[in-house]
């Protein structure tokens, strides 16, 4: 069983640079496989590994217990990564991580339980929560890029380092290599499609200096880190011989991305992103023909799927006088606890402002005896006049929703780690949030695009779906297949794909 997601890949890009691929990549997989052009994840606000938790665990983020990559956090009072877990330690990492948060049974659980123990479970991404939502809880090992060395790494939670990852970071790591590599255009730039002509003079060249602190995030951004995982999947697939075990399914699960390219200078990110689409479709030729060598065509389920967002937003030049501004959350905060106080008496009602969520101090409303719903509908109401501000959403109209919007949302926010009021901002708006340091801005932008799935294996008719496929029914869809149960919470019937 081999699992693939690749972060906000789209399926006008696949079907728009098709006739630049090789036979061994995308064209495989279209023309050999169940290509499903539309694949509806339906939660607002998806990330990477939100949308990853969603097609291993076949439900929404309000019950996966992954709703985004960083949750506000009570008791420190800010964001921390949402598998972040201390009772763990990091092995060639300092951070600590485990699949503890994630509350559903996820494909890898229920291949490795389908197994009774015996099967191999392992992944690879440059992101770490996106491995280990792709090992799940019972997977041997998931592995992942340490932004600050470069260095493969993992947790405590699963097995040692495998050994041909330790291996590697001894004899061949990013960091010894980082000096020699480049990213330049895979073809001449002139060939690109759909490029206005002043993208052509000066064609993009991208080099990782190990005096840049970020040098390691902007590897694994880019179409180098996609490379950096095939490799070690390769590795690990000839070494640790997965996908042999005549007692049971293994399953390697393999994350790359192509979401665009921050680092660019010109905040034009179209021929990067261009390139990347083409570099990849390289890295999956060369992981089939490995897997065609060491497993066998006919042995192996095949399937790759996006985490079926979008996100191209950047701060717009002011020359174009599109509306806009910036929307700073501290001042809002203030001005929110102001406006609250002359109400209902001074004190500080807003606990935080992260992103979208609006967090009240549930002590200090207890407190001064006032009814917490009161309050949240006054807040509502001043949020909503605010400049910057499209709407704002209770808690309560969450859980009870009634119109579409709603709905979206209800699927998309977790409960248990959700703010008592979603904010949402007008497109061209620009989020600020100064209350920490370092300050982080984000623009906001909606791009609804088509995602696309695939799914190869002995049984599947090679098809086009047009029509939209639930991205719940990818994971129930894939245990059908295998022939075992599908994840504990999944919410929609297998796709008939024979």
């Amino acid at each position: 069983m081999v699992g693939i997601v690749v972060d906000q890949l789209r399926t006008d890009y696949i079907e728009y640079l098709q006739n630049y691929f090789n036979e061994r990549g995308f064209k495989r997989l279209m023309k050999e496989g169940a290509y499903m052009r539309d694949v509806d994840f339906k939660a607002k606000g998806l990330d990477g590994v939100s949308g990853t938790a969603m097609l291993y665990t076949g439900s929404y983020p309000s019950s996966t217990g992954v709703a985004a990559a960083e949750i506000y956090d009570p008791v420190s009072k800010k964001m921390k990564p949402v598998l972040s877990d201390p009772k763990t330690l990091g092995n060639f990492t300092n951070d600590s991580y485990s699949p503890e948060t994630i509350r559903l049974s996820t494909l890898a659980d229920e291949i490795a339980m389908d197994g009774l123990g015996l099967s191999a479970v392992y992944s690879f991404a440059a992101d770490p929560q996106m491995a280990i939502v792709m090992a799940g809880h019972s997977g041997t090992s998931a592995c992942w890029l340490n932004n600050h060395t470069g260095n493969w790494a993992t947790t405590t939670y699963y097995k040692a380092l495998p050994t041909p990852v330790s291996t590697r970071n001894y004899s061949s790591s990013v960091a010894s290599r980082l000096d020699t590599m480049q990213w330049k255009p895979s073809i001449p730039i002139e060939k690109f499609p759909g490029l206005p002509e002043q993208k052509k003079i000066y064609p993009f060249r991208h080099t990782f200096p190990r005096s840049d602190k970020a040098v390691y995030e902007q590897f694994a951004a880019s179409p180098m880190g996609n490379a950096e995982v095939t490799d070690i999947a390769i590795e690990c697939l000839r070494q640790l011989k997965i996908g042999s075990n005549t007692n049971a399914v293994d399953m390697l699960n393999v994350g790359y991305t192509l979401a665009p390219y921050r680092y660019v200078s010109d905040g034009d990110y179209r021929p990067e992103l261009t390139d990347a689409y083409l570099r990849l479709d390289s890295q999956l030729g060369r992981l089939f023909d490995a897997i065609d060598q060491y497993v066998g065509r006919d042995k192996a389920v095949i399937w790759l799927s996006s985490t079926g967002y979008y996100d191209d937003a950047v701060i717009e030049d002011k020359k174009y006088r599109i509306p806009g501004g910036e929307f700073s959350l501290k001042r809002a905060k203030s001005l929110l606890n102001s406006y609250l106080s002359a109400q209902h008496g001074n004190a500080d009602y807003v606990e935080a402002f992260n992103g979208s969520h609006l967090y009240f101090d549930h002590k200090v409303i207890d407190d001064k005896k006032l009814n917490i719903q009161d309050v949240v509908s006054d807040a509502r109401s001043f949020l909503t006049r605010m400049s910057g501000v499209a709407d704002a959403f209770t808690f309560y109209d969450i859980l009870s929703p009634s119109t579409p919007e709603e709905e979206r949302l209800r699927l998309s926010l977790d409960p248990k780690t959700g703010g008592d009021i979603y904010v949402s901002f007008n497109p061209g708006w620009t989020i600020v949030n100064d209350i920490d340091y370092p300050v982080v801005t984000k623009s906001v932008r909606e791009t609804p695009v088509l995602t696309p799935a695939f799914i190869v294996g002995p049984g599947v008719a090679p098809k086009t779906i047009d029509a939209s496929v639930d991205a719940t029914a990818i994971a129930p869809t894939v245990s059908s297949i295998l022939r075992i149960r599908s994840p504990n919470g999944a919410v929609s019937k297998p796709l008939l794909l024979n």
